[in-house]
């Protein structure tokens, strides 16, 4: 039995450190290949929700000083979330996790972040709001998921640069960067295809925050789909744990991103700078205008767009920019 090992992105504050992943009863196939025609693709990404999690297995992870044993869930899902005060200069560091079985064992590293002493941290949103994803149209969907691969997919124009502004914005330095935070309806499965679209398209890199794994054909189907009140938890845990930046919200009007916002801004009245919505339909929501209307009775900024040109000129009217 050949298994597999997923590791995400972690990340660590002054006092704590969090890394997860999973582990699975076999390598899964790639989705994000360029040398396939649209049927291999097909199945590659359907393979993706074909996934085989593994519990109770050891696994064990190495970092700096520490040296520690943990145990998957049910779902193949493992998390440190360990106390961790060593000195660490700020960007991007490796870490080691391993994991065994009576047959089989494999080690893989991965990478987290100890933030740069920064004014703001970026939360966005994937799906059509920076990766176009036809969220609205459940076949349209369907069939761009199964028949383009990372480099035929599509991204919003201008988005992009004004990603890349404002991972700089407020920055005195040309090493140090903003803080970017990916969190998405989008489930663990497709890890691999958002880190993949997001350095192909030079997105800033970022911590992915996803929804619960899915582990079959019928729950690919509804892939990005059901509660998305795991979001507010994600971006809840993100803002608790680096309670001192700033936070800029980007999401887009295709499903619930205006109205966890609006939570987000009333839990944590003083974090949030500016709150941005894509618009996405030809015509804007009446209840989007007024859900972004009571943001802004909390002195939050925030903007309704259509086009990212039009944010990025709003980010700089705001002082967001320089």
């Amino acid at each position: 039995m050949e298994l597999d090992l997923k590791l995400y992105r972690g990340y660590v504050n002054e006092e704590q450190l969090e890394v997860f992943g999973h582990v699975f009863k076999w390598r899964i196939p790639e989705a994000f290949k360029t040398d396939r025609g649209r049927r291999r693709n097909a199945f590659a990404v359907i393979n993706m929700f074909r996934v085989k999690p593994m519990a109770n297995v050891e696994v064990r992870l190495k970092f700096n000083n520490l040296d520690v044993t943990t145990r998957t869930m049910d779902d193949g899902y493992f998390r440190f979330t360990l106390p961790f005060k060593n000195n660490l200069k700020s960007g991007w560091h490796n870490y080691e996790v391993s994991c065994a079985t009576k047959d089989s064992s494999l080690t893989k590293k991965a990478e987290l972040l100890k933030p740069f002493k920064s004014q703001y941290g970026i939360i966005s949103d994937i799906d059509d709001t920076f990766l176009i994803s036809h969220s609205n149209s459940f076949f349209k969907k369907l069939y761009v998921m199964l028949t383009k691969n990372v480099e035929k997919r599509k991204i919003f124009e201008d988005v992009v640069e004004h990603y890349q502004q404002l991972s700089v914005a407020g920055q005195d330095s040309d090493e140090a960067s903003n803080s970017f935070f990916y969190v998405s309806s989008s489930e663990w499965n497709l890890y691999g295809f958002i880190t993949r679209f997001a350095e192909y398209n030079q997105l800033p890199k970022a911590v992915i925050k996803l929804k619960k794994l899915k582990t079959g054909f019928k729950d690919f189907i509804k892939s990005g789909r059901g509660d998305h009140d795991h979001k507010f938890e994600k971006i809840k845990d993100i803002i608790s744990f680096y309670p001192h930046m700033q936070y800029v919200l980007l999401g887009d009007d295709t499903q619930h991103d205006p109205y966890i916002y609006e939570r987000i801004c009333k839990t944590f009245p003083l974090n949030i700078k500016a709150v941005y919505v894509r618009q996405t339909a030809k015509k804007q929501k009446a209840k989007v205008q007024q859900t972004l209307e009571n943001i802004k009775k909390m002195d939050v900024e925030t903007y309704y767009f259509a086009n990212s040109k039009k944010a990025i000129e709003h980010s700089r009217k705001i002082g967001l920019l320089d």
